[in-house]
């Protein structure tokens, strides 16, 4: 598999989270994200590597540099504003303002919006399969 800038693993079955990817996708011009729902084998072999839990589903991850010398992993909010700051435009300036707020509070705020996701903006049974036009952008399916 080719290595790709930034890799996105989040919660295939939260209704936050996909929103969030179909946001990326609308907004990744320059087309440096792909996706792996946190369900997956993909997903669950890269964290494996990072010694997490694969079962841990409460939280976005972001691979740099995958399968690369310089690999990185980052999670929640550190990730959030990663994203942002690679979609440019208004969401670089909101990446800017987020790592200006305390990180004990982004920290005290992402836990708040994960522990209550479920409720708030629901669950699917299974992951929502992506549309042909964006396929290709999800690693954890067949082609």
């Amino acid at each position: 598999m080719k290595p790709t800038n930034f890799i996105i693993l989040y919660d295939g079955v939260c209704g936050l989270c996909n929103r969030f990817v179909r946001l990326i996708l609308r907004l990744d011009k320059r087309g440096v994200f792909r996706f792996a729902s946190l369900q997956s084998q993909f997903a669950a072999c890269i964290l494996q590597r990072f010694g997490i839990n694969p079962l841990q589903l409460d939280t976005v991850y972001l691979v740099m540099n995958y399968e690369s010398a310089n690999e990185q992993l980052i999670a929640r909010d550190r990730a959030l504003i990663v994203i942002l700051r690679q979609l440019g435009g208004i969401w670089r300036i909101c990446a800017t303002i987020s790592r200006l707020l305390p990180q004990r509070f982004r920290q005290w705020l992402y836990n708040r919006i994960a522990r209550n996701r479920y409720r708030i903006f629901g669950k699917y049974e299974s992951c929502p399969l992506p549309d042909d036009k964006t396929r290709s952008k999800f690693l954890d399916l067949p082609a």
